[in-house]
């Protein structure tokens, strides 16, 4: 008979939460639930986290300040630091596997470029050459020919 109760009434009910059933969850007053002496070991409970809450914040803010002072000391600021860490992490990035084999083909590649340029280079230098040494021939048999023409 109990069970038979229990689901009536939707006690047991296994669906989430829903829209209005949180905001009825959320508005409910629990403090009528509450004898006075829970509502006072609570609201006692609730004074002591503030404060602790408030003094962790002083703590904290005071070891930031004697971190400052500690850094100013030993002449660490921020533009170091930037440094310090961009450094260190150019570093762990050049030591890294995919790196290595990143700048090796890129090395590799720059050779091969580098040669085929070359070749290249070569190759029009020769044809230019011979593109020289060919007009001045054909300059010079044409300003041969050009007196014994004009002879005739």
């Amino acid at each position: 008979m109990e069970d038979s109760f229990s689901t009536d009434q939707g006690l047991l009910e296994t669906e989430p939460l829903q829209g209005r059933d949180e905001d009825t969850v959320a508005s409910a007053d629990y403090s009528s639930m509450l004898s006075e002496e829970e509502k006072e070991e609570l609201k006692a409970e609730l004074v002591q986290l503030e404060d602790e809450i408030t003094t962790l914040r002083q703590v904290l803010s005071a070891k930031e300040r004697h971190l400052v002072e500690i850094k100013q000391k030993l002449g660490m600021n921020l533009m170091n630091e930037l440094k310090q860490n961009f450094s260190k992490s150019w570093h762990d990035m050049q030591t890294t596997t995919a790196y290595k084999k990143t700048h090796e083909t890129l090395s590799h590649a720059g050779q091969k470029a580098t040669a085929a340029f070359s070749n290249v280079g070569t190759a029009i230098s020769k044809k230019f050459g011979d593109m020289r040494s060919h007009s001045i021939g054909y300059s010079i048999r044409h300003s041969i020919s050009m007196p014994a023409m004009r002879r005739k």
